[in-house]
């Protein structure tokens, strides 16, 4: 349930995306109603001007924060047209690939999971179509975690914890994956007044950017309440950055207003 674009030619043609998808990958985090809502959405991922637009809007905003934070913590240079180049990085609840593919061509080895089997099915097409090696897996954080396999440099938790059930085990899985030394990137949207205006009564009911019920306001999370899970799975908030929409503009950018949208950038402690 990533949210950003990139810069793509052509869209899978839905007359021959994916067959019919299997159930949901299961696990303690998973809420098997908010993977619902994206699986009756995975056809739009692509389409910047359908469902998925203000995230297609919001991304370039985003990437430049997730690069420039990479190439400051590994010593990159952001001019690179690869600046990410070898790092691991994966990419939680990675939707269609909005994120991953842009990381991918930054030079990334990029791991991408999503617990809907049909948001995977969407997200590899698109990449094999754009001629990219994403390893695009229906998988939780919790079982990728579990398995021992590897970690990351950097792990991409954009806008997922707000629809999963067990927020705990999810961020104590997500943090754990992380190597010494690497970085995660959290987005989400802070609980306050303003943001059920604007978030839930703007975006879902006046504007009608995303289907009405997407978000549930009272599970956004304060920045306080973010930075104390983190603790807890032992992990440290570097800094806080908030992303305010001007609708003057029709654009995105970074801003110390945190009433809405913002993003955390962590590092494990152990």
């Amino acid at each position: 349930m990533s949210l950003s674009p990139s810069s793509h030619s052509g869209d899978p043609d839905p007359s021959s995306g994916p067959p019919e998808a299997p159930a949901p990958a299961e696990g303690a985090s998973v809420d098997p109603a908010e993977i619902a809502k994206f699986e009756a959405m995975a056809e739009a991922w692509w389409d910047p001007s359908g469902k998925f637009r203000p995230l297609h809007r919001l991304n370039p905003v985003r990437l430049a924060y997730i690069r420039d934070q990479a190439c400051r913590r590994f010593g990159r240079d952001a001019k690179s047209p690869t600046p990410l180049e070898g790092l691991d990085l994966l990419d939680i609840g990675c939707g269609g690939g909005l994120l991953s593919e842009p990381m991918a061509r930054m030079g990334a080895k990029v791991v991408g999971i999503d617990a809907s089997h049909r948001n995977i099915a969407i997200a590899g097409l698109h990449a094999e179509r754009m001629g990219l090696g994403i390893d695009y897996r229906c998988q939780t954080v919790e079982a990728v975690a579990e398995s021992g396999e590897r970690r990351f440099d950097i792990v991409l938790n954009m806008e997922v914890i707000e629809h999963v059930a067990d927020v705990e085990g999810f961020m104590a899985a997500s943090v754990g994956l992380l190597k010494p030394g690497g970085m995660m990137v959290v987005a989400t949207l802070n609980r306050t007044a303003k943001s059920y205006a604007l978030a839930i009564l703007g975006a879902e009911y006046l504007l009608r950017w995303l289907p009405r019920g997407t978000h549930d306001w009272k599970r956004f999370l304060r920045p306080s309440e973010l930075a104390h899970l983190i603790d807890r799975a032992g992990g440290h908030v570097l800094a806080l950055e908030g992303v305010v929409y001007n609708p003057l503009t029709d654009h995105w950018s970074l801003s110390r207003d945190l009433g809405v949208n913002y993003m955390a950038l962590a590092e494990a402690t152990r």
